[in-house]
């Protein structure tokens, strides 16, 4: 729901967020009212030692300002409970509550005070027990209201000032305020936000030097991020409810879908594209993917060896004998690459640890088994590369031969312009082809990596017709449809399971969006309980919440018009917005570029039941599918580990020796490549 709107202004904390902290807090304070009730009668109206009035005044004050505490949280909590996430009229009463509460910190620290005057005045020959329970209560009033503090500012919305009254009363589609007062006000509001996100930025970012290339990249993810919020009005608890319904309802749509039906439809095998053989020369290459992270992917993969290992080799500088350039002084990162490829220093050709925004380290190697001139590129492993991934505006990227609109991922793009001049201009692939002039060219990488590499060997192709490219957990958005079209023919996607970069893109963040929007003003539970249950499914398991909402009492026709409640989480009309008409409207229109994932993909998902036992056994299967089976995201816990390289290395590796591992609780369902 909209955020609650307090003290003048609006915060980024809802009316129904208060059950969980006031909970808590009621908690605490029922245990230090009854701790105070034992204490004042423990002295049983004798208070014989110094300042024994000011201690008699204190345990009765404290007792009664404990009372009021706890009956306004009580009222809090209750309150806060009612009615619905849209549905805010059972809960009109809390802002009078958190005003009387906000009034009860008044005497709380003024008791406090005191108890802290007489601790430290009065309470010489007073009985020890009593001294240090006084201490107790003066330090957990400090405690809870050092942390009420911090809470207000976790809280603030600096973009919170209170809307019109006016635009709130229109219907949706007269909020657009076409008229010069009205774009004068969203243009002032845009400006505001764009430059509340980029000091955000700044602030997350301030160990970087403030650069013009930093400026710009800045300015350019606070423009995106601010335009994709500026049309909704939720707080972060409204959008974990939001996942927490959409995970479960996939998880239904999901057992209820006909597997026969599933595989019928399964996308064939490309033409050439020999399913054993493609897996086979993934799995080899992703060893060169994984070990371009360097010793942190190492020694997380090896735990109990990896550090020991690396300890005898990390002290040798072979920098100038390596064509090591950057970032690796005590030789670390190589001495993994090493250890995870098993080639020999004499292999690599040039290996780069240099690391800027837009600049990411890659390695060039002579691959003797597989007679090849390996490219690998690192994925994200620092802020400098977050902001590179964050950098997701189209750029035009003309490749001569290719028909149709080329365009790709900004900050991709320009990270694999960068590798490309170093390999062109340097000379080091022709350095590597001097050595090895038979051997063909293979370009790998995972995540930012992948998405690198694949734009690079797009690059590169006109030069080297011959080569290939393994991309694993590649972005979704990265290239045009004409650019990935154009891949298909020596670019490979490897997904695993419901990997959520794979998926990323911004049309694919705004139909989520919309989602959470659908379904969030749809379901007529508390947001607590959805909480709760959301907490409880994806820890424990059982059936999905079969959530009931406004929908099953309206009629089919009427499904074509927003829910009043869906309406009130919007600020302004979008074109992002969409009513609970099919997906398909026509008057759902596409407000960016929309951008696919590279090459053919192949995608690789777990056998068996949806939960595991520890230790059970993980089996893979691997299916040729297609961009459209990734263009929703799909909410899952295992949507992030499923992206992790060392997940999908395993998975690989799994696969090529016929070798199920054994894994810890899996809660993704079954997933087949065609989703």
């Amino acid at each position: 729901m909209p955020g609650m709107v307090v003290f003048g202004r609006r915060w980024g904390i809802a009316s129904d967020d208060l059950v969980f902290p006031g909970a808590v807090e009621l908690s605490l304070r029922v245990l230090w009212w009854i701790g105070t009730i034992i204490l004042y009668a423990y002295h049983k109206g004798r208070y014989d030692c110094n300042g024994g009035g000011v201690l008699h005044t204190y345990l009765v004050g404290l007792l009664v300002v404990l009372a009021l505490i706890i009956l306004s949280l009580c009222a809090i909590v209750y309150v806060s409970a009612q009615g619905t996430i849209t549905n805010t009229g059972p809960r009109r009463s809390i802002p009078a509550l958190v005003y009387l509460r906000a009034i009860l910190y008044l005497p709380e620290l003024v008791w406090a005070c005191l108890g802290a005057f007489w601790v430290s005045d009065d309470s010489q020959g007073c009985d020890p027990a009593t001294v240090g329970a006084v201490i107790a209560a003066v330090v957990a009033s400090w405690i809870i209201l050092l942390f009420t503090a911090l809470g207000v500012v976790f809280v603030f919305d600096p973009l919170g000032n209170p809307r019109p009254q006016t635009a709130g009363l229109e219907p949706l589609g007269v909020r657009d305020l076409e008229s010069n007062g009205g774009n004068q006000f969203f243009s002032t509001a845009r400006s505001l936000a764009v430059k509340v996100w980029e000091c955000r930025l700044r602030l997350l970012c301030c160990c970087l030097p403030l650069d013009e290339s930093h400026q710009a990249a800045f300015s350019n993810i606070a423009k995106l991020v601010s335009g994709f919020f500026s049309d909704t009005d939720l707080v972060p608890s409204d959008i974990a409810a939001g996942l927490a319904l959409l995970h479960q309802e996939q998880d239904k749509m999901e057992q209820s879908r006909d597997p026969d039906a599933v595989l019928s439809h399964s996308p064939s095998s490309p033409v050439g594209g020999d399913l054993d053989s493609e897996l086979e020369k993934a799995a080899h290459c992703m060893q060169f993917a994984a070990a371009a992270y360097g010793w942190p992917l190492y020694v997380y993969s090896n735990p109990l060896t990896g550090a020991c290992k690396l300890a005898g080799d990390c002290c040798r500088n072979r920098a100038s004998d390596y064509g090591i350039v950057g970032g690796d002084h005590l030789g670390c990162h190589f001495s993994s690459m090493l250890l995870s490829t098993g080639l020999q220093y004499r292999d690599f050709i040039h290996v780069s640890f240099h690391n800027q925004i837009y600049e990411i380290p890659f390695f060039v190697a002579l691959d003797h088994k597989r007679e090849a001139v390996l490219v690998a590129v690192r994925g994200t492993l620092s802020l400098k590369d977050v902001l590179t991934d964050l950098s997701a505006e189209c750029e035009n990227l003309p490749i001569d031969g290719v028909t149709g609109a080329c365009y790709a991922h900004k900050g991709i793009c320009q990270a694999a312009v960068y590798i490309h001049k170093k390999l062109i201009n340097d000379g080091i692939l022709n350095q590597a082809f001097s050595i090895a002039p038979e051997y063909k060219l293979v370009i790998t990488g995972h995540s930012l990596g992948a998405g690198t590499a694949s734009l690079l060997a797009i690059l590169l192709r006109n030069s080297y017709p011959t080569l290939q490219c393994y991309s694993f957990s590649p972005p979704g958005g990265l290239l045009s449809k004409a650019l990935a079209d154009y891949s298909k023919d020596f670019v490979v996607s490897v997904v695993l399971g419901k990997d959520l970069v794979s998926r990323l893109s911004i049309p694919n963040m705004e139909d989520l969006k919309r989602r959470i929007l659908k379904i969030v003003s749809n379901c007529n539970k508390p947001k607590y309980r959805i909480l709760l249950h959301g907490c409880w499914y994806e820890v424990i398991g059982g059936d999905p919440d079969d959530c009931p909402t406004e929908m099953e009492s309206r009629r089919q026709e009427e499904l074509s018009q927003p829910l009043l409640g869906e309406e009130s989480l919007m600020i302004r009309h979008s074109s992002s917005y969409q009513s609970l008409a099919s997906d398909e409207s026509p008057t759902h229109t596409v407000t960016h570029l929309p951008l696919f994932l590279p090459g053919r993909i192949l995608h690789i998902t777990e056998d068996g039941p949806s939960r595991r036992s520890c230790f059970s056994q993980v089996r893979y299967r691997a299916e040729w599918s297609n961009e459209t089976a990734f263009h929703s995201i799909l909410i899952s816990p295992q949507m992030i580990a499923d992206h992790m390289p060392d997940i999908v290395l395993r998975a690989l590796h799994s696969l090529t020796k016929d070798k199920p591992f054994f894994l810890c609780p899996s809660s993704s369902n079954t997933q087949h490549s065609t989703v």
